[in-house]
Formats: C-alpha cells, structure tokens, sequence
C-alpha cells in the first residue's frame, strides 16, 4: 500500500498562497501561525509549517524542527496572553489519527483549570471574537 500524497489544494496550502484569508499573528521564513476559526479555547492558534507535508508522518526535519521552535514561542505568548494556567499542543496525523485538514499543523490551546475544551462543533466563531484572540496573541508575540 503505498503512503498518501499531499493535497496541494488543501485549505492550509491555499491560506499560505494567500489564496483565502486568514488571522496571522506569526509569520518566519519557515512557518506561519493562524488563529483557528472554529476555536476550542480562547486564543487557539495554528502553526503551519510552510513546506509541504501532510503530517509528522513525512514532514522533512529541518521543517519539523523550524515548526516545533514556533510551536514553542506561541506556547508562552498563548500562556501570558490569556493569562492561561497551562497549554494544550495537539498534531493529529492521518484520518484515523484525527487529521481533518491534510497539511502539517500543530493546534496551541491556552488552558484555565478547570475548563474543559469547547466540542469541534464545525460552527465558526465571530470575527470580531477571533480578531480580538488574535490582537492578544500579536502583543504577547511581539513582546517576546
């Protein structure tokens, strides 16, 4: 059986093509970091590495490497920023892993004692309550 390929289409390939919008409060030479629109927390971001892959199964090293190191600095922006008590980071891989959306991407949720995530309920959030996640996200980030 041989591995599956990646989808050049998928939604995250055309966001990084710039084809449809998105909420960036991150971008490097190698990554590039969204706000999820159907949030499951307040502040849940993406981190898509700019390279290709479907998931961790084929992502190149160097790109996983360059993703994670981002992974890691929205981790403690998300934290201060919501003024979290920890951080959920999730990367799901293949169908039967989870994997709705066929490029590599890391989901970072600030988390609050006690409160349990929002179900995937397929509804997007408000803008203007994305914008808002996103302009604290921004500040935290560039306050690093």
């Amino acid at each position: 059986m041989s591995a599956p390929t990646y989808d050049p289409d998928n939604i995250f390939a055309k966001i990084l093509r710039n084809e449809i919008p998105s909420e960036t409060v991150y971008e490097d030479e190698a990554t590039r970091v969204i706000m999820d629109i159907m949030p499951r927390a307040d502040g849940h971001a993406l981190v898509l590495p700019k390279a290709a892959s479907r998931n961790i199964l084929d992502i190149e090293p160097a790109s996983l490497a360059a993703t994670i190191a981002t992974v890691q600095r929205v981790a403690r922006a998300a934290k201060a920023a919501f003024a979290a008590d920890g951080v959920t980071v999730q990367q799901f891989s293949e169908g039967a892993g989870g994997q709705m959306v066929f490029h590599t991407h890391f989901h970072v949720l600030p988390r609050h004692e006690g409160v349990p995530l929002k179900p995937h309920s397929g509804e997007m959030a408000p803008a203007d309550e994305i914008g808002t996640a996103a302009a604290k996200l921004r500040a935290a980030l560039s306050a690093e």
